[in-house]
């Protein structure tokens, strides 16, 4: 039987389709890949976003910034230093892009200009940490990304 070029080609695109459909079936059903959305409720969020912008410009504008970094014990976070740190309220969301699962916050209640987050908290990898604060009714938002290294 001999097959001419058009009838190649018709079955070159269906076993191709048929390859990209076989994929595309294994990541929709397999639970290793999780599908999940990035953000609960990102409509919701997106409509805070000048809000965010101001905070973040309210802390932008410090003298002394809030300070991220990794230690030994886990993630520190200092607050100004020139601040009454009993006056200081607010969440510190710890975000993991890879697997939401991970999420978690706490509340700020400090009895230190610093607030430590123990290394039994957290995995190794990426944390986008966002400090939502508010000292004397000013509100403030500080983010940054850390590589946390178990």
């Amino acid at each position: 039987m001999k097959i001419n070029w058009g009838t190649g080609i018709v079955i070159a695109f269906a076993l191709f389709m048929s390859f990209i459909l076989f994929f595309v079936f294994k990541v929709q059903s397999n639970s290793k890949y999780d599908n999940e959305l990035v953000v609960e409720e990102y409509y919701k969020k997106e409509l805070v976003a000048q809000q965010d912008l101001d905070r973040e410009q309210n802390a932008y504008d410090l003298n002394s910034k809030v300070i991220i970094k990794t230690t030994a014990e886990g993630i520190s976070i200092d607050f100004p230093g020139d601040f009454d740190y009993k006056n200081i309220k607010g969440i510190v969301s710890l975000y993991r892009p890879s697997n939401q699962k991970l999420d978690f916050e706490i509340p700020i209640s400090l009895s230190s200009p610093h607030l430590l987050i123990p290394k039994s908290n957290l995995v190794g990898g990426r944390w986008d940490i966002n400090i939502d604060w508010i000292y004397k009714d000013k509100k403030y938002l500080s983010k940054e990304l850390v590589y946390f290294q178990q």
